[in-house]
């Protein structure tokens, strides 16, 4: 019985894939997006603090689909973590 459970499910998670994959596909450029993010360094220092240094905005391209495709992250990943730590 955990056998069938454990096939159905990885069966719905490679359809689910494949058919995000093709409506990605099917979009064409549709599919992708643009999300700003705010790159920053943070630097360690002597007494145990922490500088923080701001870089200039990056625009970061993304695709608009549930599963990253064409090596691009999802743009609902993408505006969750619209600030980037740079750890030195």
């Amino acid at each position: 019985m955990a056998k069938r459970i454990g096939v159905a499910v990885l069966s719905f998670l490679a359809i689910s894939y494949v058919a995000d994959y093709a409506s990605a596909r099917w979009r064409g450029a549709g599919a992708l997006g643009t999300v700003q993010v705010q790159p920053y360094y943070a630097v360690p220092l002597k007494d145990g603090k922490t500088e923080f240094m701001m870089l200039d905005p990056e625009t970061r391209t993304c695709v608009k689909s549930v599963a990253p495709h064409f090596g691009y992250a999802p743009c609902w990943y993408l505006d969750g973590k619209k600030e980037e730590r740079i750890q030195m």
